[in-house]
């Protein structure tokens, strides 16, 4: 039986449904249409180049997961991006981007102490080894102009 687009998507809709939010999918993977499929490489057409980021971020290893256990381990997915063109009656122009196969972003770690035994705020300006001055300029002090 050979494999059709739409038969190859709907397999791996079926399985990220299973996997996520019911909101998250119906935000960021109904609106995605299956273009074609050649060999091992899906392509599907997402709204807008937003769009392909944030899948990109955020489901890139579901997405992988879904697309291997359809086409096999070499599985590749292409996003077509619509680029809607709003100063001409033109039609909407479309690219096609190769899916970057990576994983997720980590957050960032911040090193900052959020701990500390005294809840005195240190000033952050203050350099090691510097003592403070004793030249102090009174602000009593009787200015003539």
């Amino acid at each position: 039986m050979t494999k059709t687009a739409d038969s190859v998507w709907n397999e791996c809709l079926s399985f990220i449904k299973d996997n996520i939010k019911p909101q998250a999918y119906k935000t960021w993977f109904e609106p995605i249409k299956p273009i074609k499929i050649s060999g091992e490489a899906l392509t599907i057409q997402v709204p807008s180049k937003f769009f392909y980021e944030w899948l990109e971020e955020h489901y890139i290893k579901l997405l992988r997961v879904s697309l291997q256990r359809e086409l096999g381990k070499e599985a590749k997915l292409i996003y077509d991006v619509r680029m809607e063109n709003t100063y001409s009656s033109n039609s909407p122009q479309t690219v096609k981007i190769p899916s970057s196969n990576r994983d997720p972003l980590k957050p960032q770690r911040v090193t900052v102490p959020l701990e500390t035994k005294d809840r005195e705020l240190r000033n952050p300006f203050v350099i090691p080894g510097f003592a403070k001055s004793k030249n102090r300029i009174s602000t009593k002090s009787k200015l003539q102009f």
